[in-house]
């Protein structure tokens, strides 16, 4: 145990993305362990997940409290008291304050459904779609204090088809973030990450490997 990232992931919905990062570790391909998973929601589903893994939970409902630094000051303490070493941010709905990214500086991430920086904030891929274009995905970035701001770490890239749908969109977007949050934290648990210039710079990276995309196929060019 002491050789593996200490997490804390926060949530507030359904916790598709917890679900992913727990099943990535009983698996052995990603060295970390939750150490707690806060939702600011009672009802939200990924309680029920994390519950049914064995992992420690807190219910910390946002609306006990009379303001955000009260919220995010004892949302700190419980991390802090699980020695969380980086916190995930996995369909949490709060917006975090300068005091909570102060504690953590550097250590938050983020996933967005969207080639970020485009399409910050919600419903990013309901704003691909009225946009018109023809690749969108999914980022990992760390947090700072704008709205999907920070560094970035990984993205994700999916097709988007002339007939797509929100929703359709979405799920492949999903099945694309399943995949790239666990590698961010994986990269982060193996000391990879180095932030320059706001850049995220990844040691020992095969370019070789990263290919050009097109929508729609390029025909005889």
């Amino acid at each position: 145990m002491a050789d593996l990232l200490k997490l804390g992931v926060l949530i507030s919905g359904n916790g598709s993305n917890l679900q992913s990062i727990i099943d990535h570790i009983e698996k052995g391909s990603l060295k970390a362990v939750i150490k707690i998973v806060i939702s600011n929601n009672p009802e939200a589903f990924g309680i029920t997940r994390a519950k049914k893994h064995g992992i420690n939970i807190t219910v910390l409902n946002n609306r006990d409290f009379k303001s955000k630094e009260d919220f995010d000051s004892e949302l700190i303490k419980i991390l802090k008291k699980n020695k969380v070493e980086l916190v995930i941010l996995a369909g949490f709905t709060r917006i975090l304050t300068p005091g909570f990214l102060q504690a953590f500086p550097q250590k938050i991430m983020n996933i967005h459904p969207a080639l970020l920086p485009s399409f910050p904030g919600l419903h990013g891929q309901k704003q691909a779609l009225d946009y018109g274009v023809k690749f969108s995905g999914c980022t990992v970035h760390f947090v700072d204090e704008g709205t999907d701001t920070g560094p970035i770490v990984i993205q994700g890239v999916v097709h988007v088809s002339d007939d797509d749908t929100v929703e359709g969109l979405a799920g492949r977007i999903l099945k694309e973030e399943h995949r790239i949050y666990p590698q961010a934290i994986q990269f982060y648990a193996e000391g990879r990450l180095e932030i320059k210039d706001r850049k995220v710079r990844i040691k020992s990276i095969d370019k070789k490997l990263a290919k050009a995309m097109h929508n729609p196929p390029l025909s005889g060019f």
